[in-house]
Parts: structure tokens; C-alpha cells; sequence
């Protein structure tokens, strides 16, 4: 059996500034030329609650798995890895580029807190699938009171 990496933790990567992130999205809109660097991209995503669960599933076709990566914390996962593309044929020139290639990264923010122990996820035909499990807070524990 395979596994992908998860790792626990809080401190995520500083993100880009907003400002970044709209300049590149600028340029990207005006041509495809500015999509060929290997620049950081997101995939798209959808996140679905259930009363017990929380579903992540990622669109990340042509990642390999092994350049995959979670990191989780209570409140948050950061899915990242790299995307390599085929180069273009000798002589060719690009006509249309929309697939984006090299690093990735999104940061969730989760709409509840999330057990850490019991996160899943799995990876097919292109789609990274994440159950995270929420905590629980109706457990009512007893606690005995010591002489002081």
C-alpha cells in the first residue's frame, strides 16, 4: 500500500501578498505566455461538510503522487507539490497554453476543528481526496478534585 505524506503541524509557509497574487492573476488574463513559467498555481478544489466529516477533493491531474504533501493542523491543511510539464516539440511554438505547470499550493481554512488522528486521504485518476474527522465536544469527562 502507498502512502501520501501528511504532516502535522501549525506553522504554514507565509502565502504570497495579495498584491502578488493579483499582478500574476493580471498577466495570466492578458496571455498564455505569461502561464508557461513555472510559477505557483492552485488547483481548483471543493470542500464538503457532513455533521461528522469535512471532504477536500483536489483536481490534480498529471501530479505524481510522490510530489504531493499535506500538512495539518486543527484548523487548516496545506496541500502543496509540483507539476511537471512535457516540453513543446522542437520547432514549436504554444497556440494555446492553459495548463499550468511547476509548484502548487492551497492553504484551507476549515470550517470546524478537525481531529488530526484520524485524517485520510487518497489519490485517483487524478483527484486527491481528504476526509478529516471533526472533534468531538459533546464527550463530558469527570474530573476528581485532589486535596490541596
Amino acid at each position: 500500500m502507498d502512502f501520501i505524506k501528511i504532516r502535522f503541524g501549525n506553522d504554514f509557509i507565509h502565502e504570497k501578498s495579495k498584491f502578488e497574487k493579483n499582478i500574476e492573476e493580471m498577466f495570466r488574463s492578458m496571455s498564455p505566455i505569461f502561464t508557461l513559467s513555472e510559477g505557483p498555481w492552485k488547483p481548483l478544489m471543493d470542500i464538503y461538510e457532513a455533521p461528522e466529516e469535512i471532504f477536500i477533493l483536489a483536481e490534480i491531474a498529471g501530479v505524481d503522487k510522490d510530489d504531493l504533501e499535506l500538512e495539518i493542523n486543527t484548523k487548516a491543511v496545506r496541500i502543496h507539490g509540483i507539476r511537471t510539464g512535457a516540453p513543446p516539440a522542437a520547432k514549436a511554438r504554444f497556440r494555446l497554453a492553459e495548463i499550468q505547470y511547476g509548484p502548487f499550493e492551497r492553504v484551507l481554512f476549515l470550517p470546524a476543528p478537525i481531529d488530526t488522528e484520524k485524517v485520510t486521504a487518497s489519490y485517483t485518476n487524478g483527484f486527491l481526496k481528504i476526509s478529516l474527522v471533526k472533534m468531538r465536544f459533546d464527550k463530558t469527562r469527570v474530573i476528581p478534585v485532589q486535596d490541596g
